[in-house]
């Protein structure tokens, strides 16, 4: 679906104070997660976006119950599974709906699931996903473009990730968590697993609801089977991303902006960056307050890396940010090569971005109001960023991915003062 566009005027400083949103990554795979127990399961701290409901009507479509209590509370309930077949062309949305084969697997022993969707870029595969289930004994084909899965046994043995992968990590640990049937009990092991954050939060919601995992935050994941989950509640952790396109957004227009609800913990690789430029970062508890008034910031070489490196997903946004700023800088993202599609609809505002090969060689100087159009999430809150830093009115375009990431963006950015509006229809049509 086609959104209205964001009008920006730029050149004004971000000032103020906000709360962060809760983490639209690890809520996706915990409400996936709820398929595995029969009660009810209460999460606090769901963000309301796109991808959220795109998810929810998945889960609908395979018998869950689901109601919003609050702004951010979502009560869900999966006392039968309806189908353990997920719609072709409903996970063809998202990437993160793949994780739906796990948890069919670990609840009814069988699952139907196509390939997944999402952000028009780049090459995703989900090899380590399949490899990792035939590692330990489920029976896996893919005809047509969906997969069809069958537990043959009691889940047991060991993989070793070729890569690290959130997703394949995830997927992995569901598929084994209910595996004991009469004493007879599953047991996998996870080499090289994903240590991220949201691998950690839906193992720590499992393990709340009875399941036996152990080693979540390492490198190697231990899943012990049981033979069934409680339900419970559980709050969801703030969102990085989100925080760290904000930071990144206050940095660029020079403002200062006090943050609650952050882990900083989980940001050190940005943090680093901006104090290396030379933004000021005060921690005080869960606040965090970041100062760009009055500044200078010079440019940073930037890689990016699994976690705790350098987010992929704060890539553009930084780039946004390096394109402000003094001196030269190169930008090499070793997770996707590919992700740049910023880079053309910034160089319509000015920017100086060369491109060789997976390299980015940022040039920063002044950037100039614009009509530009995300073509994915990340890219999107780049966009915003520059035109938020531009001299003029800018017109930001492709709503429908910011939309995924990012709640009530332009409401939250004009409580600190930005001057962003969402355009009418007709004020869109006249636009475009």
């Amino acid at each position: 679906m086609q959104l209205t566009p964001l009008r920006i005027v730029g050149g004004t400083p971000l000032l103020g104070s906000i709360r962060v949103q809760s983490s639209k990554n690890a809520a996706l795979p915990i409400i996936v997660s709820s398929l595995l127990t029969s009660e009810p399961v209460t999460l606090h701290g769901v963000p309301r976006l796109s991808d959220i409901f795109n998810l929810l009507e998945i889960m609908g479509s395979l018998g869950t119950h689901f109601t919003w209590l609050g702004e951010h509370t979502l009560r869900l309930h999966t006392p039968v599974l309806a189908s353990t077949e997920a719609p072709f062309e409903l996970v063809s949305k998202m990437r993160a709906s793949f994780s739906i084969l796990g948890a069919l697997l670990s609840r009814a022993g069988v699952a139907t699931v196509g390939m997944p969707g999402g952000c028009a870029w780049g090459d995703r595969p989900v090899d380590q996903h399949i490899k990792a289930m035939k590692a330990f004994g489920f029976e896996i084909s893919e005809l047509e473009g969906s997969f069809h899965a069958v537990r043959t046994g009691v889940p047991r043995g060991t993989y070793v990730f070729e890569m690290l992968t959130v997703g394949a990590t995830q997927n992995a640990i569901l598929s084994s968590v209910l595996s004991q049937s009469e004493g007879n009990a599953g047991k996998v092991t996870l080499e090289n697993a994903s240590i991220d954050t949201d691998v950690v939060d839906m193992v720590n919601f499992l393990n709340s609801l009875g399941a036996n995992i152990q080693g979540a935050g390492t490198h190697t994941i231990t899943v012990e089977g049981v033979s069934k989950l409680s339900g419970g509640e559980y709050e969801v952790i703030p969102d990085r991303i989100e925080a760290g396109t904000m930071m990144i957004a206050v940095a660029a227009t020079r403002g200062c902006v006090t943050f609650s609800g952050v882990r900083l913990e989980h940001l050190r690789a940005l943090v680093g960056k901006l104090a290396e430029m030379g933004v000021s970062v005060l921690e005080s508890g869960d606040t965090v307050q970041v100062d760009a008034r009055g500044m200078t910031l010079h440019a940073v070489d930037l890689t990016t890396s699994e976690y705790p490196g350098f987010p992929t997903d704060l890539q553009p946004q930084m780039c946004a940010l390096l394109a402000t700023a003094e001196g030269t800088a190169i930008v090499v993202d070793k997770i996707y090569s590919d992700r740049r599609s910023h880079v053309n609809e910034m160089r319509r505002m000015g920017a100086s971005i060369e491109v060789h090969d997976h390299v980015q060689v940022i040039r920063g100087g002044s950037l100039r109001g614009t009509t530009a159009r995300a073509a994915d999430i990340r890219a999107g809150g780049a966009l915003v960023i520059a035109a938020l830093a531009a001299e003029g009115t800018s017109t930001i375009e492709g709503m429908q991915y910011i939309n995924r990431g990012y709640e009530n963006l332009a409401a939250r950015l004009s409580s600190l003062g930005a001057s962003v509006q969402q355009l009418e229809p007709e004020l869109a049509m006249a636009v475009d």
